[in-house]
């Protein structure tokens, strides 16, 4: 039944009291007998993806402003309805005025768990993280921007792990192509092109310490050489063009050359290698995955 003595208002004047905050229904935060499902534990239950503007400090001691897309979550324990979802976004904003670094996601993880009454704790910064890249050859520079994930977890003993993922995008020019291309130019003097590919290297990596994005870019440069440039001229797209020359490779290849650098490092205690090259020859990419081989690790 629809009471017609109801106002249909918005009074801007209104004060909520102590009183009257007591009296809101909870149904969120209610008692077992109003669980609907199975009673069981949840793993995560949290909020994603909402945004505010961080402070990140770089290597050569500078400060970034960055919008960073947060996910946070706690488990949740069988017998307990649910969690109160704003209190989430409410703790976190705490911290907003925080210098963020990896160590910072030690006193989110552990304020989580305290303010959600929670056993384990989860939570994801997304960034877009720019770099200013300078060309090959010429005098010109250009940002170039790395999809950086800083992951942080903590289980109900308050050991916390560390996580980076970071996207890096490179050009893979197809060994067997080019030699398919030289035979022809050298065999029947036909004009013939070897294929390349933009391609991406999806790492996770699990830290022993806090790392430097920086630090893992210089690592994938260091492995694959053929990372994308941002501002050319003709001097600069010609060096791209030597470098892809000088450094083929299958998507094999990139695998274990990404291995290499990143099985060296005392910061790095696990990892996870994803290269796609986006075929130019083919309708469907290539993949290869590779992963430290930590027992009981990243797969």
């Amino acid at each position: 039944m629809i009471t017609t003595s109801l106002k249909r208002f918005y009074d801007p004047t209104f004060v909520v009291t102590p009183e009257y905050r007591k009296s809101l229904p909870d149904l969120q935060n209610g008692p077992a007998s109003l669980i609907e499902g199975e009673n069981v534990p949840i793993q995560q239950v949290g909020i994603s993806d909402f945004k505010l503007p961080l402070r990140y400090p770089t290597r050569d001691g500078k400060e970034l402003l960055l919008e960073t897309s947060v996910d946070g979550y706690v488990s949740l324990d069988a017998g307990k309805k649910g969690i109160n979802m704003s209190r989430i976004m409410r703790s976190f904003y705490k911290f907003k005025d925080e210098l963020f670094h990896q160590d910072v996601l030690e006193y989110v993880l552990r304020m989580y768990r305290e303010d959600l009454q929670a056993r384990d704790a989860y939570i994801n910064l997304n960034v877009n993280y720019p770099m200013l890249n300078k060309s090959l050859r010429s005098d010109l520079e250009g940002y170039q921007y790395y999809t950086v994930t800083h992951e942080g977890t903590m289980d109900e003993k308050g050991t916390m792990r560390r996580f980076m993922h970071i996207e890096f995008v490179y050009s893979s020019a197809c060994p067997c192509s080019y030699e398919l291309a030289e035979h022809a130019r050298e065999t029947r003097e036909v004009a013939a092109i070897p294929h390349s590919q933009r391609s991406v290297a999806y790492i996770t990596l699990e830290l022993n310490e806090a790392m430097w994005v920086e630090d893992v870019v210089d690592l994938c440069r260091e492995a694959l050489q053929t990372e994308t440039q941002v501002m050319v001229k003709r001097e600069d797209e010609q060096a791209f063009a030597e470098l892809n020359g000088a450094y083929q490779k299958f998507v094999e290849d990139a695998a274990r050359l990404l291995y290499h650098v990143f099985n060296k490092s005392e910061m790095v205690k696990d990892f996870v290698v994803r290269c796609v090259h986006m075929e130019s020859l083919h309708s469907h990419d290539a993949v290869s995955r590779i992963s430290k081989g930590v027992p009981g690790g990243l797969r």
